[in-house]
């Protein structure tokens, strides 16, 4: 055995045993004294005698004793002692701040350095842990990091790990603080001077300028400047790369401060007015702080400006790690749309329909006439590409019935399925087109997107996020006045006059007159133009309009809608009703209710409320001043400028009110101005 050390304490038991039999001997003699004739001399020598003898009989067995203990052990308590002599000076001594803290969070024990960077005068002990540490002993031992987590303490920045250390039955914590400062503010500086990549479209200039031409060169360049000049304030790399669509590179540092003013930018632009009317000019801006090289950014930058014009401009999208963010959208603003890009689109569908094994055509939940022309119009394009097509619905909607039975071809062939029916029809071929929604959880079948090897989206809402699949085709116009429009457009350019049914014609004019409101709103030369089309197919007016006859039933919940109406915040109609049994005939009268409130003389916006057995739906509409699309997306809903709507489950009629007018204060707090 190496050499050890004994603790003092060791000896404590033996001493007292010696100074105890001391104490007896001394008695013995006395006694002795007193009862007996011998001499105290004598008495005194024979008694230390004994007491000598003993106390080296005991010391030895002791010893004996001992030894043989100490071959079993490699350290005896003198060793701990000294372990924990060394370890505690270490500890104190380190240039590590080192904290113990109890199961209350209090400080019991703290090194020098610890007390250095505290900078306090007086003792630390019995204080609050969290005083000085933002992240609680809990959150610090759950951590799984090598370094432990991130703090900022002192004026500076620690890595703090923690370690348990049960004592005396006592749950004990032992931080260990790293000073990391210098490596943090160096990320900070990478961070902040990361180049992003913004991408910058004047929405509507040119549209504009058909009202005012002798204005476009003074407005374009009045843009320019008040841009430029935002560019320069942050020192950032301006160019025009094409006709009104600009590039800027600057340091991240600077999306903060942009963050925080909401983009005023859109503002500044949008004071900028042209023509008799006094009209707006508006910005689309798309930047991403996805992390990637130069191209990479730029490519997200672009997809992220793609969204913001699909969202109907005048915003800006940023696109981060955790999603998108949306600013902006004060002004409902017109696409500039081509004819072009409609022939394109409806060549490169077709292709793809050409390609594929089998088309699979869905809409959103509870699909409307706009959904199902739509859906019906592909279907006659996949039909004309001679590949195989079903379209998945839900055969209890109503409007689908109607439909139906102006199709008997369809009907009895087996082309509509339900959602069990597609998935088995799903395969490594198929082609998923996705019409008359983009927002996934208002699809009829979600899963069926996740399934799909191939997708293409056909819209004509606002987009409500990034996709998280690549479709092969993206196809999405707010400016349009409906689905059944866009289709009607793409099947002008592929089908020789007269291969179009007058049944389908009929259902897609059908689709446009709803969402129209017979022709009398979100209408523009495109979509007469279509109509014409659907017309010289054989599409009659009259026909559609019989799509549109109102039963009993629905007349009844409508009138429910209308007499039970409050006036929130001065301008905004809320309706609702009771328990609603049947939910397709509740929704369709709260969609038509929602269109007469906005006939109150001081209604902007109306919002109704149709509570069926498991869900609650909103049905919103605007008379342009409130963007009613950005009040539902806050409940995950979507849709247009002046017409959205959005469906909550698993929550009662009391809440979703709640709900609602909660998203409708966030959004007027947010644009003030617009009140």
């Amino acid at each position: 055995m190496g050499k050890y050390y004994k603790n003092p304490k060791s000896y404590i038991a033996p001493t007292l045993a010696v100074s105890l039999f001391a104490v007896l001997c001394m008695a013995v003699f006395t006694l002795l004294v007193l009862l007996t004739d011998i001499k105290p001399a004598r008495i005194g020598v024979v008694t230390i005698a004994v007491y000598i003898v003993i106390c080296a009989i005991g010391i030895g067995i002791y010893l004996f004793i001992n030894s043989r203990v100490q071959r079993f052990h490699a350290v005896d308590d003198s060793a701990t002692d000294l372990e924990c002599n060394l370890t505690l000076n270490f500890l104190s001594e380190l240039y590590m701040p080192v904290v113990l803290i109890n199961a209350q969070n209090k400080i019991i024990w703290y090194n020098k350095s610890f007390s250095d960077k505290a900078s306090v005068r007086g003792t630390l002990y019995g204080k609050s842990f969290g005083d000085y540490c933002p992240i609680s002993k809990e959150e610090l031992l759950a951590s799984d990091l090598p370094k432990g987590m991130t703090v900022e303490a002192f004026g500076s920045y620690y890595n703090v790990k923690a370690h348990n250390l049960p004592f005396n039955g006592e749950s004990m914590v032992l931080t260990a603080w790293n000073d990391c400062t210098e490596l943090v503010l160096a990320n900070k500086k990478i961070e902040d001077e990361n180049p992003l990549v913004a991408f910058i479209v004047i929405d509507n200039l040119e549209d504009l300028m058909q009202y005012a031409q002798e204005s476009y060169r003074s407005a374009s360049a009045r843009v320019e400047e008040i841009l430029r000049s935002w560019a320069d304030s942050i020192d950032g790399i301006f160019r025009e790369y094409e006709r009104d669509k600009f590039i800027l590179v600057f340091q991240a540092r600077h999306l903060t401060d942009f963050v925080a003013t909401k983009f005023e930018i859109l503002d500044k632009i949008r004071d900028v007015r042209v023509g008799v009317s006094n009209l707006p000019v508006t910005l689309s801006i798309g930047i991403s702080t996805l992390d990637g090289n130069l191209a990479e950014k730029e490519k997200n930058s672009r997809s992220a400006l793609d969204t913001a014009l699909q969202r109907g401009g005048d915003q800006v999208v940023l696109k981060t790690k955790d999603g998108s963010e949306f600013y902006g959208g004060k002004v409902q603003t017109a696409n500039r749309r081509s004819k072009v890009r409609a022939r394109v689109v409806a060549e490169e569908l077709s292709h793809q329909m050409a390609q594929a094994d089998n088309v699979l055509i869905m809409t959103h939940v509870y699909p409307d006439y706009d959904a199902i022309g739509a859906a019906v119009g592909l279907a006659r394009l996949a039909e004309y590409c001679g590949t195989k097509f079903n379209i998945v619905t839900n055969f209890t909607s109503s409007d689908f019935k109607k439909c139906a039975a102006k199709l008997p071809g369809y009907a009895d062939s087996g082309v509509f399925v339900d959602v069990s029916g597609a998935k088995s029809l799903m395969g490594k071929g198929t082609l998923l087109v996705i019409a008359d929604v983009n927002n996934p959880t208002q699809y009829e079948a979600q899963k069926l997107a996740d399934m799909a090897p191939a997708i293409a989206v056909i819209d004509h809402h606002r987009k409500a996020a990034q996709f998280s699949y690549e479709p092969k085709i993206t196809y999405i116009e707010p400016a349009a006045s409906s689905t059944c429009e866009m289709v009607a457009e793409m099947l002008e350019h592929v089908l020789a006059p007269g291969l179009l049914t007058r049944n389908i014609a009929d259902i897609l004019l059908a689709g446009i007159m709803l969402d129209t409101k017979q022709f009398s709103r979100n209408t523009g030369a495109r979509t007469f133009g279509a109509a014409l089309y659907l017309r010289n197919e054989g599409a009659n007016p009259a026909s559609a309009g019989e799509f549109f006859h109102t039963e009993l039933s629905s007349l009844t919940s409508e009138a429910d809608f209308e007499s039970n109406v409050v006036i929130y915040r001065s301008s905004i109609a809320i309706a609702q009703n009771g328990n609603q049994t049947n939910e397709a005939i509740g929704r369709v009268a709260a969609a038509k209710a929602a269109d007469k409130l906005l006939n109150v003389i001081g209604v902007e916006a109306s919002f109704v409320v149709c509570h069926t057995q498991d869900a609650v739906h909103i049905s919103a509409r605007s008379n342009g001043k409130i963007n009613v699309q950005l009040i539902v997306e806050k409940l995950g809903g979507g849709g247009h400028f002046d017409s959205a709507a959005t469906r909550l489950t698993d929550i009662g009629l009391s809440d979703a009110l709640t709900k609602l007018k909660k998203a409708i204060d966030e959004y007027l707090s947010e644009n003030k101005e617009e009140k």
